[in-house]
């Protein structure tokens, strides 16, 4: 792995890197790497040309797609003694 030295991070940055990494319980350098791909994400997407919504694709578990199927599948019930 590449190691890359860091100087001159402005305090407050400092200060968010270290409060996230206590937050989570993490080390300041699994902090830093967090965000930094955090904030590489967006810039990825922006190469491939795709739009904002690309984040949201597979962000549910199974057990989440398979009871909004259900929900949907309730919804588009026609009930025959509205429509006849």
């Amino acid at each position: 792995m590449t190691a890359i030295t860091l100087r001159k991070i402005p305090p407050d940055l400092a200060r968010r890197i270290r409060r996230r990494a206590e937050e989570r319980g993490i080390s300041l350098n699994r902090a830093v790497l967090e965000l930094l791909q955090e904030g590489a994400k967006p810039a990825r997407a922006a190469e491939k040309g795709s739009d904002d919504l690309d984040a949201l694709f597979g962000a549910w578990s199974a057990k989440d797609a398979a009871g909004f199927q259900r929900t949907l599948r309730a919804q588009r019930r026609i009930d025959p003694e509205v429509w006849a």
